[in-house]
């Protein structure tokens, strides 16, 4: 088979969800070397995506949301989850605030608190907590520009020098058993560097990026954890989370809360 000719076989079989690479030598009779350099090549071209392990469709994965896009994406769900986030904050408490738009929701409520420490990456929550009495800590690192946060090896290396109460997460999207999903590796992993010292994890997300996997890098959760979400009882999205040990749901009920 000409080698145009079967790149063209391999990318429909990726599209059909054949993904690991083992299972593309098996069904092509090819050494593992011709399979990955293949699959390099199709990746180049912007045909797959290249994962760890094997490929992924491109259009599984959509494009990032813009910081302008989440930050005017539903906002009166975030400010209700962030209302309720606030609720498991106790005072002497220190919590460390991640990345993202509801998060930085959270932050506002905790403006008007003066027996709290926070520490984050998240430079919407700084901006949130300027003039206030709560006790700030920024966890330097490279910028990212498109959530206004830091990460890297510096962000990575100061998160292994603090522990913390309490960690609110936010997300590009939540499935039961696999995870937290984000853009990038470097998110993923900082992700992964959060949990590992946190006491307790909540994570926080609208309805819309339940059981929602349009980004190819995963932060496992492996530890009790609360997922606080709009999504009411009898959501589509949440029966898969209630079937896992060591997950708590907490929805909020938008319809109920204050309107800023």
């Amino acid at each position: 088979m000409k080698v145009s000719r079967r790149r063209e076989a391999m990318v429909q079989a990726v599209l059909s969800g054949m993904t690991e690479v083992g299972a593309l030598c098996e069904h092509f009779g090819m050494s593992e070397v011709t399979v990955r350099r293949d699959l390099r090549a199709l990746a180049d071209e912007g045909l797959i995506l290249r994962t760890y392990g094997g490929a992924a469709s491109v259009s599984v994965h959509a494009p990032e949301e813009s910081l302008e896009q989440r930050s005017h994406s539903f906002q009166a769900e975030k400010d209700a989850i962030g209302r309720a986030a606030a609720a498991h904050v106790a005072a002497g408490d220190t919590v460390f605030l991640d990345a993202g738009t509801t998060t930085a929701a959270l932050a506002k409520v905790l403006a008007g608190r003066q027996d709290i420490r926070v520490i984050t990456n998240n430079l919407l929550v700084v901006q949130a907590l300027a003039g206030s009495h709560v006790g700030v800590t920024l966890i330097g690192g490279d910028v990212r520009e498109s959530s206004m946060s830091t990460f890297g090896p510096i962000a990575q290396l100061a998160l292994s020098r603090v522990t913390f109460d309490k960690a609110f997460l936010g997300a590009d999207g939540v499935v039961a058993g696999r995870g937290l999903c984000e853009a990038t590796v470097d998110q993923a992993f900082l992700k992964e560097c959060i949990i590992r010292q946190a006491a307790n994890v909540f994570v926080l997300v609208t309805s819309d990026k339940l059981n929602r996997d349009s980004q190819q890098h995963w932060t496992p959760v492996e530890k009790p954890w609360t997922l606080i979400t709009n999504a009411l009882a009898g959501h589509a999205g949440l029966h898969t989370f209630a079937e896992i040990a060591g997950v708590h749901i907490e929805s909020v009920d938008c319809s109920t809360q204050p309107r800023n």
